[in-house]
């Protein structure tokens, strides 16, 4: 038995056909082991552990709501007609019988002249609030809010959903938002890029890896390494509890682009192995075998460094606060690694199986990758102050534009324009608000609020957040009182005895979720406007404390979406320079031990600067959001940036050991891999474009943010690096280069 499977190992098809039955069985495994099917929560920037988080939600425990709230907006010509209400009531007793919808509120049952439905059914009403005035429903629309569960908020989405699509008519536009809802359609949506992605990645990598090749058995081994890569990182990502989130969804490509690059520049280092080889070759023979085996071993080495700069990439985003860039850094450094082992375990038993340059023309076809190759030699290497004053230049005027890096964008950019969630959500915004702002507020001294004077306080901070031009709804116990009032003899009754009635049962507990049990802090729940902010959340959250100052009361605590959002902003800035810093620092020690070279670690460590500071300053100029999904980008890109730069100085050694050459061991360097270099920057470029079919705008910028560095990091690596080494060569490397 022993002996017929070494047999077959070292048969001619043998070594290829068993990397097809463990292609088939890994992928076999995902099937049946792994679920594919995206989670997302609530809270889908932090975990529950996150400091941040955590504050928020003690808040939230503090002034329980009574359950999650989802706003459907009903809009119609005419709101003050009958049949509108008629509408409104029909829809409304329907969303009611729902499974998971505990209460609905409308103009159909409620007062929306009262202080506290008047701001929450008819908030574009309410211009110029003040105190218990009545007000008029406006023309346009009204809301119905539901109080639901959302602890199946897929389920409640699809019955949400059926029934607004059974009531929908012409003149009757429905549109829903709130936080349950918003989670399932980005669940949907990530669902339909993993799909879309792993698809795309087979037909596209296929083409390229068939147009670069044209040789059915390299191309063959090259995809079958790609899903032997893909398939294991999704069963260790399962085992380690890495489950498909905001970011893991994309890690098929990921790890395709990952596996493609390392294959690219095997399959150069074999052309040349078998560049001395007969025509025709037999096939597995030992002269073959022997190619392989030198490509392998040519390549490894260059190939374990540059997976040690992608891991070391992913791993910096072990330490953000948002949990799915902690997820990405998980399994992108173990997708890093099991590509590597795809990479030389997989491709090489198909390369032993593959005849010489007769089937591999490597002189003919790639006249783009060629065309791109040469037009850097001449510039870098013979005119290389000309090269390095272009780059310096292009890399200070578009750096400049870090500064004007946003990092606190708006909720609006996480979603796109023309897709199934942001529609709702910009309607209900223009209205009165979409992000939650809470603020815990009480007096200076600590004394009661649930006095008159403590009630009037209340309404003059209530009037101040709304004359605020960046707030919408604003609920306190002001209005919840001020309603309270407009029943009957309740305005005989002191504020105290008031707030005490609206604890009990009969008024579902109302005034537990907005005063505290000693009476000397209250809750004021904010909708924070979205639309044309032009400043950030923090300043805004400033003024908004400020208010209250004014007000006499002041604000103790603070939480809600809108509120951790600014803190990730600044989070994301903070990441963006420490992250960044610390992987150039580990980087120049990685060129130091790749290079063995001083002089070639501070050059290499010059040109990968230049790729953060292009593509930063790049989106700063151009006012594209730098969100906590697209802000890993820019430690990606320079990751996988610098394994060109390895290859080349791994390169330059290599020839420094052997004869002297015409033109210097850089110029022969780059003579030799400025085809694979090309070829794998054309790879990444091709994979990361296939982020651009995504409907989550963050991950369009992500993917857009890795090209753009991949493009900067292989220009540097073919021009700025030669052109900064032939600066600085010795008396030796002049006297060898010749003319």
């Amino acid at each position: 038995m022993v002996e017929t499977v070494s047999g077959f190992l070292r048969s001619q098809w043998g070594p290829p056909l068993a990397t097809v039955v463990v292609a088939a069985a890994l992928v076999a495994g995902v099937a049946f082991r792994v679920d594919l099917s995206p989670h997302v929560e609530a809270e889908f920037f932090f975990a529950p552990g996150d400091p941040q988080l955590r504050e928020s939600r003690e808040l939230a425990e503090r002034y329980p709501a009574g359950g999650e709230l989802v706003i459907v907006r009903a809009e119609a010509p005419e709101v003050g007609a009958a049949a509108y209400e008629d509408r409104v009531a029909a829809l409304g007793s329907a969303l009611a019988e729902l499974p998971g919808v505990s209460e609905v509120y409308s103009v159909a049952n409620q007062d929306p002249s009262s202080p506290l439905w008047s701001r929450v059914l008819t908030p574009s009403a309410n211009g110029d609030q003040a105190g218990d005035r009545e007000l008029e429903s406006p023309a346009g629309a009204t809301n119905l809010v539901l109080r639901v569960d959302e602890s199946d908020a897929a389920a409640l989405t699809r019955r949400i959903e059926a029934t607004l699509a059974d009531h929908e008519r012409g003149d009757f536009r429905l549109l829903a938002s709130g936080v349950p809802v918003i989670v399932e359609l980005i669940r949907r949506g990530l669902a339909r890029d993993l799909a879309v992605f792993s698809t795309a990645a087979l037909l596209v990598f296929g083409l390229v890896a068939a147009l670069v090749y044209r040789n059915w058995r390299i191309v063959a081994g090259t995809m079958l390494s790609c899903v032997c890569a893909c398939a294991a990182t999704l069963l260790a990502t399962a085992v380690a509890g890495v489950g498909i989130g905001l970011l893991t969804a994309n890690i098929v490509t990921v790890v395709f682009v990952l596996t493609l690059s390392h294959t690219v520049f095997l399959t150069a280092a074999w052309r040349r192995a078998t560049a001395a080889l007969a025509p025709g070759s037999g096939l597995a023979s030992p002269a073959a075998r022997a190619a392989a085996r030198r490509a392998a071993a040519r390549t490894i080495r260059p190939s374990l460094w540059c997976m040690a700069t992608t891991v070391a990439g992913f791993a910096s985003l072990w330490f953000a606060s948002a949990r799915p860039l902690r997820e990405l850094g998980t399994a992108g450094a173990m997708g890093t690694v099991i590509a590597l082992a795809c990479a030389f375990t997989v491709l090489p038993a198909w390369l032993r199986s593959a005849t010489g340059r007769r089937d591999v023309p490597g002189g003919r076809g790639g006249l783009a990758l060629r065309a791109i190759a040469r037009f850097a030699l001449p510039l870098s290497l013979r005119q290389p102050l000309l090269c390095l004053s272009v780059f310096g230049a292009v890399a200070a005027i578009v750096g400049t534009g870090v500064f004007r890096l946003n990092t606190d964008p708006g909720l609006f950019s996480y979603f796109d324009p023309g897709g199934s969630i942001r529609p709702g959500l910009e309607a209900i915004d223009r209205e009165g608000g979409s992000s939650p702002l809470l603020l815990a507020v009480g007096a200076p001294g600590g004394e009661r609020l649930d006095d008159d004077e403590g009630y009037r306080r209340m309404w003059r901070l209530q009037d101040s957040l709304e004359a605020d031009s960046a707030t919408g709804i604003v609920l306190s116990p002001a209005p919840i009182l001020g309603h309270a009032r407009t029943l009957p003899l309740a305005n005989f009754l002191p504020v105290s005895m008031l707030i005490g009635f609206l604890e009990r049962p009969e008024f579902g507990g109302i005034a537990r979720g907005f005063v505290s049990e000693d009476r000397t802090e209250v809750l004021y729940s904010v909708r924070m406007i979205e639309g044309g902010r032009d400043e950030p959340r923090e300043a805004v959250v400033a003024r908004l404390a400020a208010r209250a100052e004014e007000t006499g009361l002041a604000v103790n605590a603070t939480g809600g979406l809108y509120e951790l959002q600014g803190r990730l902003g600044k989070l994301v800035a903070g990441s963006l320079k420490v992250g960044l810093a610390g992987l150039l620092g580990l980087f120049l020690l990685m060129g130091y031990l790749v290079s063995r070279s001083v002089r070639a670690a501070a050059a290499m460590l010059a040109c990968l600067a230049a790729v953060p500071a292009i593509v930063l300053g790049a989106f700063g100029h151009l006012g594209v959001a730098v969100d906590i999904v697209t802000s890993p980008a820019a430690n990606v890109a320079l990751a996988m940036g610098v394994d060109s730069m390895i290859h080349l100085v791994t390169r330059v050694r290599r020839l420094g050991r052997g004869p002297a050459r015409p033109g210097g061991p850089w110029r022969t360097a780059r003579d030799d891999l400025a085809k694979p270099v090309a070829t794998a920057c054309a790879v990444i470029c091709a994979g990361f474009g296939i982020f651009a079919l995504s409907d989550f705008p963050p991950t369009r910028r992500f993917g857009a943010a890795v090209i753009l560095g991949t493009v900067v990091a292989t220009t540097v690596a073919l021009g700025a690096l030669p052109a900064l080494m032939a600066r600085t060569r010795t008396p030796a490397q002049k006297s060898s280069e010749g003319p």
